[in-house]
């Protein structure tokens, strides 16, 4: 899908050094694939381990995983919102992305500069809020300037846009994000439309010292204080870790060294899941001896649709889908034993796909 997510945040906070670790993850077959697609554009396997257990009862040729597409956005600094540092050009990446994961320092070592000269993870948050709010305030300044004039001759529509849009600048005038703003299901739309971007949805990456990596510091805890009303999520992953976890050469070494550390997977799994899970994204899956393959659909989507996503004309001549759920095939082991014990259900249009639903697709074009 052409949804992605963009790494945000200060220069030397180590979002380059997380780009890296998930273009080296080694997930646990050896055919899931990273690629590049342009300079610090990567496609990422997302690690699954329904995937896996699919793969030992049916035994493909070949196993093909989900991907989510994660953007290294150059280093914003102060004032990149008047065109400091890469300026705009940076806003302009953050724009064409869907989701944020915004990384933030929250380790001390004085071989790393820190370019507001000490470390201090609350300031470096705002510091990278503010400049994405003055941002988003010249949108809708712009929008509530055009809606003055409309407005002039009596125009009733611009007149209810520019209270609100008063109503959302005096929201982010106050510190706020604008993916907090309360608002209807019309005012969602027209908010929507500003492709805003303090609207898109926030993962914070607090980037630890490896002795943090459990039980994290006094730093994560100023962050997990500060983002509490936010219902973002935040990660703590200790990037020097995860570099060494990408360097080793085969699964049962990263494993070994995982152990070691007292930790159960590398941080860069758990954040690709949540990247995908930030993205409003689901899984289904299709089985057979050529492939099982992870297909990957928006919350919500209804089969015809889910079925587009492999092919047009799956969508254009659906007919009805065949499905198991992931527990039951895993359950009775394979398709013919769940369809013998009344677990494989026939579905219509307007059946809604469950994440680790196992589909057939009948169509005819």
């Amino acid at each position: 899908m052409a949804l992605k997510c963009g790494i945000v945040g200060l220069p030397n906070v180590g979002k380059s050094s997380l780009f890296n670790c998930l273009s080296k993850a080694k997930a646990q077959s050896e055919n899931f694939p990273f690629c590049t697609i342009e300079p610090n554009v990567g496609v990422i396997s997302v690690p699954d381990h329904r995937l896996d257990s699919i793969s030992k009862l049916v035994k493909p040729q070949k196993i093909i995983p989900t991907t989510v597409e994660i953007v290294d956005i150059a280093g914003l600094v102060k004032g990149a919102s008047k065109g400091e540092g890469l300026g705009n050009k940076f806003l302009a990446n953050i724009r064409e992305t869907n989701a944020i994961i915004h990384v933030i320092r929250c380790f001390d070592d004085d071989n790393v500069v820190h370019v507001d000269g000490s470390v201090d993870p609350i300031r470096d948050k705002e510091t990278i809020d503010m400049e994405l709010q003055i941002k988003d305030l010249e949108t809708l300044e712009n929008f509530k300037e055009k809606n003055i004039k409309i407005s002039k001759s009596g125009d009733k529509v611009a007149q209810k846009n520019i209270e609100f849009v008063n109503n959302v600048i005096y929201h982010i005038e106050n510190g706020n994000p604008v993916r907090t703003f309360n608002s209807n299901d019309d005012e969602f739309i027209l908010l929507s439309s500003f492709n805003l971007i303090t609207m898109k949805p926030v993962l914070y990456v607090c980037n630890v010292d490896e002795n943090s990596v459990l039980e994290g510091n006094d730093y994560v805890n100023k962050v997990l204080e500060a983002t509490k009303n936010e219902g973002a999520e935040v990660l703590v992953i200790a990037t020097a870790i995860e570099a060494e976890i990408a360097d080793l050469e085969s699964i049962d070494e990263q494993l070994l060294f995982l152990e070691e550390m007292g930790l159960d997977q590398p941080g860069v799994n758990k954040l690709i899941r949540s990247t995908y899970k930030l993205l409003n994204l689901q899984t289904y899956f299709t089985a057979g001896e050529k492939e099982v393959r992870a297909w990957t659909i928006v919350n919500g989507t209804k089969a015809p649709q889910a079925a587009g996503v492999i092919h047009t004309d799956f969508e254009k001549g659906f007919i009805r889908a065949e499905v198991i759920s992931y527990e039951n095939f895993i359950k009775f082991g394979s398709e013919q034993i769940c369809r013998e014990n009344g677990k494989l259900s026939v579905e219509g249009k307007d059946y809604v796909v469950n994440d680790g639903d196992i589909m057939h697709f009948r169509f005819n074009v």
